[in-house]
């Protein structure tokens, strides 16, 4: 099954906590190994027989200890096992059969989509389903100071079903060690802005009379408000003042970013080479010097000085010089795009949109670096590609023509590829990671986040050739390998974000 290699690949493990559920932990450890490699099963002081089952099951990690410490302690516990396993997510489910092992792939499926997000399994049709009195009031209890605590509001926060960043979670070492824990957890998230996503998942409730409960109401309810209390205070004088702080940081790293580009292009970049233009009489060291301006002054803003809250990394396995002149093609996410790849010579041009090459801070200079807007169409582009190649220029070339918004791999259009054929190039493919999460496409604000750009294999025309006879068909073998790339790139970069 693909998915059980994935969550393998992302580092996501499934955490059981059980206490004496012998009449249903063997069925759901089971199911969950049908949809996850790697189980940790932590056994709270079983005095049933659980964990004799358990030892019986082969290929999971099995976590005990003689006395009922309560699922706080039990959760607690099994993070720090899957952390030491080198774990980066856990997803929890309970071990009564009331979570579906089933969901697992959904869980991972927003994991793919909101990567260090802590994401909970949103019970479908829980209001009308046969419960307890005791069970309804307490979720909505819990949902209402949970809006009070953090001003979020989720539909179910008493859910077990959940997958947790491991590397993210604070507040562990003050959790309660009952059942209630799951709702500090929630709570200590919000308030350090881990990003809280609800998907459906199902949900099975046995007859009142096969159910097992540990809930004790007048202690357990005491100790519940005793708890909110402390929250409430805490998200006073502990929650509000992180939040304001973080959107702080982040309107001043977005402010310093922006002001920090536009006032190197006016006052040092735009400048720099009207002087280099005005002064230089030479037509190919004018064109060289404005090349050499654009690559020094992208790897100042990307590497020497850095992107605020953003950790920029290149891979380049195969020693990839760029001496001889290719079609680069590379995914687009992002603003920051071209600024990753010009960082990797000099003698190199890009085929950009209009509103590119007309932009009012940087169109001067890529105007007078040669780079063309596609909008010429190949006839009139032929002749002015080709006399760059000539001169040992590689051209770039975006195959999805247009940022994507979540950063999937949309369709490739055949341009790059029929380009390659009539000008008889190798295709370079660089795989760019990050910069659509630091800097998404319908949105103004910087996030942390790191970037990635890894330089693949250059594929020569024979090769080409394998990837099928017609630029339609190179064009989509190119995208599905693209995909595989950025998934093998994003299942192990998100694992640390």
């Amino acid at each position: 099954m693909e998915s059980k290699k994935t969550l393998h690949d992302r580092g996501i493990c499934v955490l059981i906590p059980t206490y004496n559920n012998v009449g249903t932990i063997a069925d759901v450890v089971r199911r969950a190994l049908t949809h996850c490699l790697d189980v940790i099963v932590v056994a709270d002081g079983c005095t049933d027989g659980t964990l004799e089952i358990l030892q019986n099951i082969e290929g999971i990690t099995i976590v005990s200890y003689a006395k009922n410490a309560g699922k706080g302690c039990a959760l607690k516990r099994g993070f720090k096992k899957a952390l030491e396993m080198g774990f980066a997510y856990a997803i929890t489910l309970d071990a009564d059969g009331q979570h579906f092992p089933e969901d697992i792939p959904t869980m991972l499926q927003a994991n793919q989509k909101h990567p260090g997000a802590l994401i909970v399994g949103e019970r479908k049709g829980l209001e009308e389903m046969e419960r307890s009195k005791g069970s309804k009031f307490a979720n909505a209890f819990a949902n209402f100071w949970f809006a009070i605590q953090t001003g979020r509001r989720l539909k179910d926060t008493q859910t077990g079903f959940r997958l947790y960043p491991l590397k993210k979670l604070r507040g562990l070492s003050l959790l309660t060690s009952r059942y209630e824990a799951e709702l500090e957890l929630l709570v200590f998230a919000s308030w350090h802005g881990i990003k809280i996503v609800s998907v459906p998942v199902n949900v099975y409730y046995p007859k009142p009379e096969e159910r097992v409960s540990h809930f004790r109401p007048i202690a357990d309810f005491s100790r519940i408000f005793v708890l909110n209390t402390i929250l409430c205070i805490l998200a006073i004088v502990y929650g509000l003042p992180l939040a304001i702080w973080r959107g702080l940081m982040t309107f001043l790293r977005t402010t310093y970013a922006l002001l920090f580009f536009i006032l190197s292009v006016f006052l040092i970049l735009t400048p720099a080479a009207m002087l280099y233009l005005a002064f230089t009489k030479d037509l190919e060291k004018k064109r060289m010097g404005m090349h050499k301006l654009l690559w020094n002054f992208s790897r100042f803003v990307t590497i020497w000085h850095g992107i605020p809250g953003v950790k920029f990394s290149v891979g380049n396995p195969h020693k990839e010089n760029f001496e001889k002149p290719a079609i680069i093609i590379c995914n687009h996410q992002s603003h920051l795009d071209l600024m990753t790849m010009l960082i990797h010579t000099p003698k190199l041009v890009c085929l950009t949109k209009d509103w590119v090459w007309n932009n009012p801070f940087y169109g001067y200079i890529i105007r007078n670096a040669e780079f063309y807007p596609v909008s010429e169409g190949t006839e009139t582009l032929m002749p002015k590609l080709k006399s760059l190649v000539e001169r040992g220029y590689s051209i770039t070339v975006y195959p999805e023509g247009t940022r994507s918004p979540d950063c999937s791999i949309t369709r490739f259009h055949q341009g790059a590829f029929h380009l390659a054929q009539q000008l008889e190039l190798d295709i370079l493919p660089l795989v760019l990671y990050g910069a659509g999460k630091a800097l998404p496409k319908k949105e103004k604000h910087l996030h942390k986040w790191p970037i990635r750009i890894e330089i693949d294999k250059r594929i020569s025309p024979e090769e080409l050739q394998s990837h099928g006879d017609t630029t339609m068909a190179q064009a989509s073998s190119l995208r599905k390998y693209y995909k595989k790339r950025y998934a093998e790139m994003a299942n192990r970069i998100e694992q640390d974000v």
